[in-house]
């Protein structure tokens, strides 16, 4: 079995370089870094306002060794799919296009354009860079932030629950969509591989503590990912071909309110939130396991086709 500190050794020159604009202890540069090892050099990106677009930063002063085209916030899908076709005008079928966004790019503005990729089953590897919200422009609320939490557009708290996006494009039938986290490095890069090896809409969504927006001590990013696979309240799955789902972190190991305990955002939890996030995630983790189980009969076909 693969250990994290064979996981974290890079195969080659890094594709990201150092003296990015990233904030210190910010845990994107860490994700983007590994899986862009995992992908190599050939390999294009669409980066759409983001603060993935701040660390990769400008033309001709990028910090990615990879090309980079900057859309607007809700033409990511589209940029991509453009990119993927003009590279195959050209012969170029192996070079991977890819998508680096935010969850405000990709829940919300981009979803309309996200969508309609999906369902043409566009070529493209699309990875959401998920921190919950708008946190390069004030840490507001998205779709993806978490019921009760504290943003700035929702001080008081958010009274809605998290969009489910890994079930929604699954619906779409398209051959991969997964979960990934830097606190399970080893798992991330295993999943950004088998993508590289698919061809059509493949979609993963990488959890990226904000230190700033969740109110993280400055070193806790990788805790607070690990406590949110530990607790369920982001666990590591796949999806493929719409209907056949793998759980790859099958137990929970420490209540929802060790998670919120670590993030400033949920400071203003009574009890009584905190355990109807408890059956929320419950509920959630349930429903889940249907999934798997619903699954078991699909994985059978596939070992002995």
């Amino acid at each position: 079995m693969q250990t994290i500190s064979a996981a974290s050794q890079l195969s080659q020159e890094p594709l990201l370089c150092s003296g990015h604009a990233a904030c210190p202890g910010c845990v994107e540069p860490l994700s983007v870094r590994h899986l862009l090892d995992v992908l190599g050099p050939d390999t294009m990106a669409v980066i759409p306002p983001s603060c993935m677009a701040i660390i990769a930063g400008p033309q001709p002063f990028s910090s990615l060794r990879i090309p980079v085209y900057q859309p607007t916030l809700e033409a990511s899908a589209a940029a991509a799919s453009g990119l993927r076709r003009a590279l195959d005008a050209q012969g170029k079928h192996d070079t991977q296009v890819i998508v680096l966004a935010g969850d405000g790019g990709t829940y919300d503005i981009g979803f309309q354009c996200l969508s309609s990729a999906a369902e043409r089953n566009e070529n493209i590897l699309y990875f959401c860079l998920d921190n919950e919200g708008y946190m390069n422009t004030g840490a507001q609320k998205s779709s993806s932030t978490p019921h009760f939490a504290r943003t700035g557009s929702t001080p008081a708290g958010k009274t809605t629950r998290k969009k489910n996006l890994s079930e929604i494009m699954a619906a779409h039938g398209v051959p991969y969509v997964a979960t990934a986290s830097i606190g399970h490095l080893a798992d991330l890069k295993r999943k950004v591989e088998k993508a590289k090896a698919l061809r059509g809409m493949r979609f993963i969504t990488l959890l990226i503590p904000c230190l700033d927006g969740w109110g993280l001590a400055d070193d806790g990013a990788v805790t607070a990912a690990r406590y949110a696979v530990e607790c369920g309240a982001f666990p590591l799955y796949e999806i493929e071909e719409g209907h056949v789902y793998t759980l790859n972190h099958e137990r929970r190991t420490r209540p929802v309110a060790d998670y919120l305990a670590l993030q400033r955002r949920y400071r203003h939890l009574s009890a009584a939130d905190t355990l109807t996030l408890q059956a929320e995630i419950d509920d959630g983790w349930a429903r889940l396991l249907r999934r798997v189980a619903a699954s078991l009969p699909a994985h059978g076909a596939a070992a002995t086709a």
